[in-house]
């Protein structure tokens, strides 16, 4: 029922919009990856062990899983990282820096993260958006770095809420 009125909506602007803005509208869809459930690994070999280096220069190493997205991950296991937008592209709260050896596994940035990346304070050439990581079993032992501080265009202070 939701989804039908959604689209009766939808029609109704579709009239009124351009073909730009619907394609935008469209794909703004795709990337939003909204709530993020936990579910334990399939098998043992599913498991991608990760260590995050905090801004206090500890380190905490968490298990995830293939297929897990590494900013859900970290907000699963308490890091410290924000995510004011939730994964859709909107900010650089979840900025991080990839261990050198790593960066190379990672499929290159799309321009809508380069563009956040951007708005990141503290940027270095390893820099990405922890939204955009999708853990592989490539990733196992992949390393990131919190940098030393985020800008959150949201709400002063605002920390979004792990799910």
């Amino acid at each position: 029922m939701i989804l039908q009125r959604t689209f009766q909506i939808f029609k109704h602007f579709q009239a009124r919009l351009s073909y730009s803005q619907v394609r935008h509208f469209m794909i703004s869809i795709v990337k939003c990856n909204g709530r993020y459930e936990w579910k334990d690994p399939d098998s043992p070999e599913d498991i991608v062990n990760v260590v995050f280096k905090k801004k206090d220069g500890t380190r905490t190493c968490v298990a995830g899983k293939v297929n897990d997205n590494l900013m859900y991950l970290a907000h699963r296991y308490e890091i410290e990282l924000e995510g004011a937008c939730e994964a859709s592209l909107a900010c650089s709260t979840c900025h991080v820096y990839v261990d050198e050896e790593f960066l190379d596994k990672l499929p290159e940035p799309v321009d809508e993260e380069n563009d956040m990346l951007d708005l990141a304070p503290f940027l270095k050439p390893n820099s990405r958006l922890a939204c955009q990581i999708i853990l592989s079993k490539e990733l196992d032992g992949l390393e990131v770095e919190l940098p030393p501080g985020t800008r959150n265009l949201y709400v002063d202070g605002h920390k979004p809420e792990p799910h």
